[in-house]
């Protein structure tokens, strides 16, 4: 007799299933070798008909691994008309691992699973006999993935043979009634394991005085067939194959597993016969035929020597890739992506390395989620909003300026094209920009006409509007009376403010204090508490140098980088906004003078000010209380804004002593200059005389 052929598995692997194992490789996996547990499905084959010639084109199901394969297997569930399989997944760090690795332990290691399954008095063996096994490399930079299955089945010997009629339709033997039984009875029959998919194996026996069958679960096969002939028993399977004669590869571990089961059980009340003869149902019909359509199911009579073998016998599976080869096939998802896609993914690339391998409490969620506002876009903001940004993940950022960007300034500010270019440095930014001139102390706004207070008015309630709506408030403009308001608002609302300011060839980077909620917590100053003058015009009449940011070429860079990490250092302290400044060095590049607990986030301290001076090459950190008279941030400035809102911020624009009043700075002056009128100095003859 011929011996029976079988259809090897075909695979099929969905571009999300890849998506899901990047996020598996970086949040789970990491630099793990370890195996995973992996869900796949499959259906009946099927064919259809070629509309011009009339024959039928078979179809074979692949076994399809889709986005949700790393679920738990109670969690998955398989489409209408398939069931589930399940896998061994292993996934190497290195594609020189994965062209190394010893490939035939890791497949005789699942066969040997497969087969103790089988051995196993009373274990039921349904999930195991279509076991399969998937490595990959995953190169997550190029979006290039490298895999090969393996469905592990084994090989009979002597071979399987199906009788000279080979496979007919089953519904011939069974007719109509005895299949759409069959087919009932499997909708309703539930796996001990798997209650959501179709089962993969079943067997059936005639009901007697009937031409309908009782369906049952494989494992058990003693009991549901015990007095029932060989000739009425059926051993069916959910046939993937549409070949005519050649039925799907889960055929061969089910036929071992019978074959096992007759030669342990000597119990069995039927004797054992030399020759072992099964009805093999191959289950084609996922549906039920429809009005003249006929079953596609065949049935078929297989026989095998019986003989128990001693060790476990030899397995094949490996699939064959595209050319017929026994090799790895390759998946490159790159030409398929969106760019913004690749370019936002490849942002997360790099920071959930840093995570997984540098920092595991880093909390990225925390940065990509910060809004920030960027009140000035011109040499400091174009390079703030710029690498130091995208490569934290920063998605929403907010640009402010009352300029615009002129020929000269795409030399020293990147992200100024004569094109948009925005989308080209990374296209999952979520950026705005808004033009507004910030009204500012020492800038006055006369009454008449009154559509300048007016449009006064409207640019502060737009920055107010704008501060609320972000989280952090980055203050990058050119002078310094323009960062008053920001920083009264800022402290007002209690959101993160920091300043970064350039010199010729020094910077300062620094974060403002905020209004504590522990009183007798440290307060840290403010960019104007070391002032005891209210902030003045200092735009006007202003040579050609004046009105140019004229810095040594990368001093910008540096300052703003700091001011993204000091940020990001903030964001990482569990105090937040909160977090206390570390003590002031003994010198420049020095050692802290005592303790910096609790002053440290996870990436290390978070200064409150932090100065550079290029000229030496050197940073000092510096620790600034806030001033109880600061004309931006005190309480008194604080209090009377609140109490007088537009008002208060008018006056200040309008008249320069206003804000020294409410301080009570003018006081402080006039107690000053009265004390130092009480003081004798000396004569030079005197001074002579001392020196």
């Amino acid at each position: 007799m011929p011996v029976v052929q079988f259809t090897p598995f075909s695979s099929t692997v969905s571009p999300a299933f890849w998506h899901a194992l990047i996020k598996v490789k970086l949040e789970v996996q990491k630099l793990s070798a370890d195996a995973l547990p992996i869900v796949a499905s499959y259906s009946a084959g099927r064919s259809i008909k070629d509309r011009e010639t009339g024959a039928d084109i078979p179809l074979n199901s692949n076994l399809s691994v889709l986005e949700d394969a790393f679920h738990p297997k109670e969690q998955t569930q398989a489409p209408p008309g398939s069931t589930i399989a399940l896998g061994q997944f292993k996934n190497f760090n290195t594609i020189e691992e994965f062209k190394e690795a010893d490939k035939q332990a890791l497949f005789n290691s699942l066969a040997e699973e497969i087969w103790t399954s089988i051995t196993t008095p009373g274990d039921d063996p349904s999930e195991a006999l279509s076991r399969f096994l998937l490595i990959t490399f995953a190169d997550l930079k190029k979006y290039k993935f490298y895999y090969w299955f393996a469905f592990p089945a084994f090989i009979a010997k002597p071979s399987w043979e199906i009788r000279e009629n080979g496979w007919a339709l089953a519904s011939t033997s069974l007719q109509a009634v005895g299949m759409e039984s069959i087919s009932e009875s499997l909708g309703s029959l539930k796996s001990s394991k798997s209650s959501k998919s179709q089962p993969s194996f079943f067997l059936a026996r005639p009901v007697a005085g009937s031409q309908t069958y009782d369906v049952a679960p494989i494992h058990t096969y003693l009991t549901f067939f015990k007095e029932i002939p060989y000739s009425q028993r059926i051993i069916g399977f959910l046939d993937p194959s549409s070949h005519p004669q050649s039925p799907g590869w889960p055929l061969r571990n089910l036929l071992s597993y019978i074959a096992h089961l007759e030669q342990s059980e000597p119990a069995n009340s039927l004797a054992h016969p030399d020759t072992l003869s099964l009805n093999v149902l191959c289950w084609r019909d996922s549906e039920l035929p429809r009005g003249g359509q006929d079953w596609k199911s065949l049935l078929g009579v297989v026989s095998h020597v019986s003989s128990a073998p001693m060790h476990r016998p030899s397995a094949v599976g490996w699939e064959r890739n595209s050319v017929g080869k026994l090799a790895p096939r390759l998946s490159d998802l790159a030409p398929m992506m969106d760019p913004s896609r690749l370019a936002e993914q490849a942002v997360d690339l790099n920071l959930k390395l840093m995570r997984w391998r540098i920092l595991p409490s880093l909390n990225l969620e925390r940065v990509s989620e910060t809004k920030c506002l960027l009140l000035g876009a011109g040499t400091l903001g174009a390079l703030s909003l710029g690498l130091s940004w995208f490569a934290w993940g920063v998605r929403t950022i907010t640009l402010v300026d009352s300029g615009k960007v002129s020929f000269s300034n795409p030399v020293r500010q990147p992200l100024f094209e004569f094109n948009d270019c925005l989308d080209a440095y990374f296209p999952g930014v979520n950026a705005t920009g808004h033009t507004l001139s910030i009204p500012m102390p020492g800038h006055p706004v006369p009454p008449t006409p009154a559509s300048l207070v007016e449009q006064t008015r409207a640019d502060v309630a737009k920055l107010d509007t704008l501060i609320d709506d972000h989280d952090v408030v980055f203050l990058l403009m050119d002078s310094r009376e323009s960062r008053w308001l920001p920083t009264l608002l800022g402290k007002a609302k209690n959101k993160i403010v920091l300043n970064a300011a350039l010199g010729f060839d020094s910077f300062v980077v620094m974060r403002h204090g905020c209004r504590s909620s522990d009183p007798s917590a440290p307060k840290l100053g403010c960019y104007y508490c070391n002032d005891v003058v209210a902030p003045a015009d200092s735009l006007t009449d202003r040579t050609l140098d004046q009105m140019c940011t004229v810095t040594r070429p990368g001093l910008a860079s540096i300052a703003s980088s700091i001011a993204v990490e000091l940020l990001v250092s903030l964001l990482q302290h569990p105090k937040g906004i909160e977090a206390p400044a570390p003590p002031p060095v003994q010198d420049i590049g020095g050692p802290p003078k005592s303790s910096t607990e609790g002053t440290e986030s996870i990436l290390g301290l978070v200064p409150h000010q932090l100065r550079g001076f290029l000229a030496q090459f050197s940073n000092v950190l510096i620790t600034g209380s806030a001033y109880e008279r600061c004309t931006a941030c005190s309480d008194l400035v604080i209090d009377e804004y609140e109490r007088k809102g537009f008002e208060m911020l008018l006056q200040a624009f309008n008249d320069p002593q206003y804000l020294e009043q409410v301080t009570g700075l003018d006081k402080m002056k006039e107690e000053t200059e009265a004390m130092l009128d009480d003081v004798e100095w000396g004569s030079d003859d005197d001074e002579e005389i001392g020196n």
